[in-house]
């Protein structure tokens, strides 16, 4: 077990469980259309900044900060950032290719939307057989993020660690507030409106 300074990053697919119907054709349209919309973001992750595991309708991925903190989290926010473009790029080809499907999946790929969470701090990184499995507080305080007051379901959401390190480089609509958990201190975020077109 080793412990490492991390950006963490998740995405996730906003409106997945509406989408996600249980009539058979429709299950499996959605399954391969969220599939096609996971690797459509996952693939413009460059490293550092790997994928760690999927998690259904979501991905978690983290760069090694290492000693050049700054950069390396600049580095995370500018790919993130790409995330938005490929996957409104793949929701409207997808769109695009089945209109002839009549199911509730491929009728409804334009109301999908992404999100992401980017959060820095200090993880374990444990081995189980082939897999890295990354521990500890600032992995549960991550996946607590997806489960916020966010009026939207299509933004960029930075804890303070981030947000500190970038500055004001990003040039969106911006939004400061807290968001709280039970067990944890309140959490200061920042929350990026991706302009629409990338």
């Amino acid at each position: 077990m080793e412990l490492k300074t991390v950006a963490l990053v998740i995405t996730d697919i906003s409106g997945y469980s509406q989408f996600v119907k249980f009539h058979k054709t429709s299950l499996l349209h959605a399954e391969e259309i969220i599939s096609q919309l996971l690797e459509a973001v996952i693939d413009k992750a460059d490293y550092p900044l790997t994928l760690n595991k999927l998690e259904g309708d979501a991905a978690l991925l983290y760069a090694e900060l290492g000693s050049a903190e700054e950069a390396g989290v600049r580095d995370v926010v500018r790919q993130v950032q790409t995330f938005f473009t490929a996957f409104r790029a793949k929701i409207q080809d997808l769109s695009n290719c089945r209109t002839k499907c009549q199911c509730d999946a491929c009728q409804q790929i334009l109301d999908l939307r992404l999100k992401a969470i980017l959060h820095k701090g200090e993880v374990a990184f444990k081995k189980i057989r082939q897999f890295d499995e990354l521990a500890g507080q600032e992995v549960i305080l991550a996946h607590r993020l997806l489960k916020n007051t966010i009026p939207s379901h299509e933004y960029i959401l930075m804890t303070e660690p981030v947000y500190v390190l970038i500055g004001e480089s990003l040039k969106t609509q911006e939004e400061l507030r807290e968001e709280h958990y039970t067990g944890l201190d309140p959490v200061r975020i920042k929350v990026f409106y991706p302009a629409v077109g990338g």
